[in-house]
């Protein structure tokens, strides 16, 4: 693979033909390329499943039952395990459970998808053994990468080197995939880990090392708020693709100074535009009170608690007064994007932490007044990545370009409402956009849902069956009919 082939390019080519071929069986699909009426499991047999969770099967079976539409069924069955079915290596080093997950057609693991990609099993850890070490393994794993660099977003399983190490930046060692400054990075590891304490009780996964990466993290972060110059970190590419580099030799476009932090690329991976990406920065001050918690009652260190609290009510009213501003149509909303000039920028992007994920992730209330303004903002045309067309509409991004929708907004959307219609229209809507392969994408096409990227996303796949599994919780009425 050359050094300068975009991952887009990657992904269209090699990676697309290999999963198409892993998870479309001719079993299934007719001559025509049609789903027949026989929804058959597409999931691996068990001897080639790369992590086996009895919990996680026994609540398929469970939930199956529950969903009478018989696609959606289908669809929940093949994607809710397929994290486990097809990303995980599970190990013990050194006595310890060590666990890396890739993301599916990439070979790599980064610290936020393979958060996201564990995240709807944690509830069933209590009742399987096996999977409870495995989230651990994962922590513990994740705790190594920070050590490592705690500016890189993505990790090799072990000093492999990379086809971006030719990357301009200044840490760019063999055991990094890539080296992108991106905030979510480092708090996703801490909501995964906060939450396994929570569920488990557990604290073996807190331990010196653990430690030693959180004070990382909040010196991180400190540096990245730039209040005494741009810190250790530039990042710029040699590439065709504006996006994946960074202006200003790497540095970025230039921010004041205002308490918040600079994130050089958002979650999809591209550049920010300007660096105070505000529902990233939403996120470290949910992270950031969450690792006040652990450092109280687990290490019983209130002086580095409190360093936590300080930073996040710093961030978080930052936030309030400068990552809000009036919208001509839709009153006041939550920016993009800041630079503490006073510059902002209108849209969404649909990978999480968006905008619209911020009570997903607990930032605030889905009723809250300002949020409910950007939510309209986002799911029309006010915002320049929402797309609408005939077959369906919800919110893309530049990582992969125009008119592309990802199945990651239309989960957003209805993990973010009370209105059970609207919850029923995006189950259809995603139901209807698989392209005939039983699996959810990174985008598809808003007039052709056939044409989509990424056959083997094994994010959105998890993300899908939490839905369905919070849909049968909440609202086991609109799985008890046909869509």
């Amino acid at each position: 693979m050359k050094n300068n082939m975009s991952r887009r390019q990657f992904l269209k080519t090699g990676g697309l033909a290999l999963a198409a071929m892993t998870f479309q069986p001719a079993s299934v699909l007719s001559s025509s390329g049609t789903l027949s009426q026989r929804y058959v499991s597409l999931r691996p047999s068990a001897s080639k499943r790369s992590f086996i969770s009895k919990a996680v099967d026994a609540a398929i079976e469970e939930a199956k039952p529950k969903i009478k539409d018989e696609k959606l069924r289908w669809m929940f069955e093949n994607c809710f395990p397929n994290t486990l079915d097809t990303t995980v290596r599970y190990r013990v080093k050194n006595g310890r459970p060590d666990t890396f997950v890739i993301t599916g057609d990439i070979d790599a693991m980064w610290l936020r998808d393979s958060s996201a990609q564990v995240w709807p099993y944690l509830p069933l850890m209590k009742k399987d053994r096996d999977l409870q070490l495995m989230v651990a393994g994962l922590v513990n794993r994740q705790t190594e990468c920070i050590l490592i660099d705690p500016y890189a977003n993505a990790f090799n399983d072990g000093p492999l080197g990379s086809y971006w190490e030719t990357d301009h930046t200044q840490h760019m060692v063999k055991e990094l995939h890539e080296r992108k400054w991106e905030i979510d990075s480092l708090c996703y590891p801490i909501r995964l880990a906060y939450h396994y304490w929570q569920y488990t009780e557990d604290t073996s996964v807190f331990d010196e090392n653990w430690h030693k990466a959180m004070l990382l993290v909040v010196k991180t972060f400190k540096e990245q708020q730039r209040k005494q110059g741009l810190g250790p970190y530039s990042f710029t590419r040699d590439c065709d693709r504006p996006t994946d580099s960074q202006i200003n030799n790497g540095w970025g476009a230039p921010v004041k100074p205002v308490g918040l932090i600079v994130s050089s690329f958002r979650p999809s991976d591209d550049a920010t535009q300007y660096g105070f990406l505000i529902p990233s920065n939403m996120f470290a001050v949910v992270s950031l009170r969450q690792l006040a918690e652990i450092e109280d009652k687990v290490y019983g260190n209130k002086d580095f608690s409190g360093e936590c609290i300080t930073l996040a009510d710093e961030v978080d009213a930052a936030i309030r007064r400068y990552g809000t501003f009036n919208h001509p149509v839709c009153g006041r909303i939550y920016a993009f994007e800041v630079d503490g000039f006073g510059n902002a920028l209108c849209m969404d992007d649909a990978n999480v932490p968006s905008l619209l994920a911020a009570p997903y992730l607990g930032y605030c209330s889905f009723k809250d007044a300002i949020y409910q303004n950007t939510r309209k903002m986002i799911w029309s045309g006010n915002n320049p990545y929402f797309f609408k067309g005939k077959a369906g509409e919800g919110v893309g991004g530049p990582h992969v370009g125009l008119n592309y929708i990802w199945p990651m907004s239309i989960i957003m959307k209805a993990f973010t409402t009370d209105d059970s219609e609207e919850i029923r229209a995006c189950l259809k809507q995603l139901r209807d956009t698989d392209g005939g392969t039983g699996f959810m994408h990174e985008s598809f096409h808003s007039e052709d849902a056939a044409d989509f990227t990424r056959s083997w996303f094994a994010w959105t796949n998890t993300l899908f069956g939490e839905l369905i599994l919070n849909t049968i919780k909440e609202y086991p009425n609109l799985l008890s009919q046909i869509l």
